[in-house]
C-alpha cells in the first residue's frame, strides 16, 4: 500500500460538487493500493455546508488541517455581508448588482490576491508539509484546484523535494468562463499565465474533468495531459418510481448569468400561452444559488409562478429528489470554452436515467455523452424552434406516463472504476 497526499481546499463538512470528487477517489483508493492522506484547512471559507458527505470518509483515513487566512471576513464587511453567509460562486451575485464598494473589492480580490484568496496558505503550507513528509513519507502528491493556490503548493513542493506531483484540474485556469470579469490588469493577467504555466510545464502527470479541457492543455504546450471525468457513486445512487404529478422541469446546482437559459424560457413561457395543460402542470424546480439575472430573466417571461426554489439540500438527498422529476436541466456556460464544460452533476444526471435536457453546445463533450448512451438531447443556446418541438413531444410522453430514456453505456463513470484509471495513473507516475 503506497500513500498519497491529496491536497484540497474542499472537503466535509464543506458541501458542494467542489468536494465530491476526491472525497469520492479517497472513498475508493485503498482497493487499488494506494492509502490516501488528506491535507486540508482547519478554518475554510465553503460554499455550502454538508454534514452527510462526512458518512463517505473511510474510518481509516488520516486528515491533517491546519489554519488559512483568508481575506473574506473583510470582503463581507466592506460588502455588508453577514460573517456567516456564503459566498457566490464564479463571481455570482444573488441580489442586485455590485455596487463601488463590491466592484472595488472584486478589483482588489484580482490584482492582489493571485492566483485567489487562498494564496496566504501557500508557504505555511509548503513548510509544514515538508516537515510531514520528511517523518511520514508518501509515494506522490496530488492538488486539486480551483482554488488554484493548491496546485502552487505542489509545485513548490515537487522543486524542493522532488516528490512525484499530480495536479488535478477541476475546472480550467485562464480559461474559465468568468476570468475576463476579474478586471485584471495587464502584470496580473501576464502573472497568471505565468504561474499557470509552471504547473502545466512541471507536474508530473496533469488529470482534467473533460476532453475538451485536456485539448485546451495540450495546445497550450502541456504533456502527460489525461481526461478522468467526473461520475456518480454507485452506492449512493437509484432508481425510484416516485415520479412527481407535475411535468417538473429540476435544474440542481448554481445557475449564474452566464448559464441562464434564455431560450429555454421563451420556449415555456409560448407553450404555457398555448397549452392550458400545460400551465397547469408546468413546474421548474431551481435548487442551488441564483444570479439576480435569472430572477429577472424568469419574471420578464412571465414565469415567476411556476418556479419552486430552494437553495441547497445534503447530497444525499439528491437522487431521490433527481429521480422524482420529470426532467433534469443541464445549464452548461454560454462561453468560449463551453465545448470542454462537464459538471459533476451531469453524471448524477446520468445515474437516475430520467431525461436530461442540455442547453449548450451540440458538438460539445455533454452533447456527445447525451447522444452515446441515449440519456438526452441538447439544444444550442439561440435554438427555438426545435427546442418547443422537442419540449411539446417531451409533454405528450409525460401525459400519457412514457417520459423514460434507457441510458445504455453509462457504468464507465462509475465513481469506483474511475478511481481504478486514477490508480494506473498514480502507478504509471
Amino acid at each position: 500500500m503506497q500513500k498519497v497526499l491529496i491536497i484540497t481546499y474542499y472537503w466535509p463538512p464543506s458541501g458542494g460538487s467542489a468536494v465530491l470528487r476526491w472525497l469520492k477517489f479517497s472513498k475508493y483508493l485503498c482497493q487499488f493500493g494506494w492509502e490516501p492522506v488528506i491535507y486540508t484547512p482547519s478554518n475554510p471559507e465553503p460554499q455550502e455546508y454538508d454534514e452527510s458527505l462526512l458518512a463517505d470518509i473511510p474510518d481509516h483515513l488520516e486528515v491533517i488541517k491546519t489554519r488559512i487566512v483568508e481575506p473574506y471576513s473583510i470582503y463581507k464587511f466592506l460588502t455588508g455581508k453577514k460573517k456567516n453567509e456564503r459566498l457566490g460562486v464564479a463571481l455570482m451575485n444573488e441580489g442586485r448588482k455590485l455596487g463601488v464598494i463590491g466592484r472595488a473589492s472584486l478589483w482588489i480580490r484580482s490584482n492582489f490576491f493571485i492566483p485567489d484568496p487562498r494564496m496566504l496558505w501557500i508557504r505555511p503550507s509548503v513548510n509544514f508539509l515538508i516537515k510531514y513528509m520528511q517523518q511520514h513519507p508518501v509515494s506522490a502528491v496530488v492538488t486539486t484546484g480551483p482554488p488554484h493556490s493548491m496546485h502552487l503548493i505542489g509545485y513548490h513542493l515537487k522543486r524542493k523535494t522532488g516528490v512525484k506531483w499530480m495536479a488535478d484540474f477541476r475546472d480550467p485556469w485562464t480559461n474559465i468562463d468568468f476570468y475576463k470579469e476579474l478586471s485584471l490588469t495587464r502584470i496580473a493577467d501576464m502573472l497568471h499565465h505565468k504561474l499557470e504555466r509552471k504547473v502545466l510545464f512541471n507536474a508530473d502527470r496533469i488529470i482534467t474533468v473533460s476532453p475538451g479541457m485536456t485539448d485546451e492543455f495540450r495546445l497550450m504546450g502541456s504533456k502527460n495531459v489525461t481526461t478522468i471525468t467526473n461520475g456518480f457513486d454507485e452506492g449512493s445512487t437509484g432508481v425510484h418510481n416516485n415520479i412527481s404529478d407535475k411535468f417538473s422541469i429540476l435544474h440542481l446546482g448554481s445557475m449564474p448569468r452566464s448559464r441562464n437559459p434564455e431560450n429555454l424560457w421563451m420556449v415555456l413561457s409560448d407553450l404555457i400561452k398555448a397549452d392550458q395543460e400545460f400551465s397547469k402542470l408546468l413546474e421548474i424546480r431551481l435548487i442551488g444559488k441564483v444570479d439576480h439575472s435569472v430572477m429577472e430573466s424568469l419574471e420578464k417571461h412571465k414565469l415567476s409562478s411556476f418556479v419552486r426554489m430552494e437553495s441547497y439540500i445534503p447530497h444525499n438527498a439528491t437522487p431521490q429528489i433527481l429521480s422524482s422529476s420529470s426532467l433534469l436541466l443541464l445549464c452548461i456556460n454560454n462561453t468560449p470554452n463551453a465545448k470542454g464544460i462537464l459538471t459533476n452533476k451531469f453524471f448524477e444526471y446520468l445515474s437516475t436515467k430520467r431525461p436530461i435536457l442540455a442547453i449548450g453546445p451540440e458538438d460539445g463533450d455533454a452533447a456527445s455523452i447525451l447522444n452515446e448512451s441515449g440519456a438526452g438531447k441538447a439544444f444550442g443556446y439561440n435554438e427555438i424552434v426545435k427546442l418547443k418541438e422537442h419540449m411539446a413531444e417531451l409533454f405528450r410522453l409525460f401525459t400519457t406516463q412514457n417520459l423514460s430514456v434507457n441510458s445504455v453505456g453509462i457504468d464507465k463513470y462509475s465513481r469506483r472504476i474511475l478511481t481504478e484509471q486514477l490508480s494506473i495513473l498514480l502507478n504509471q507516475m
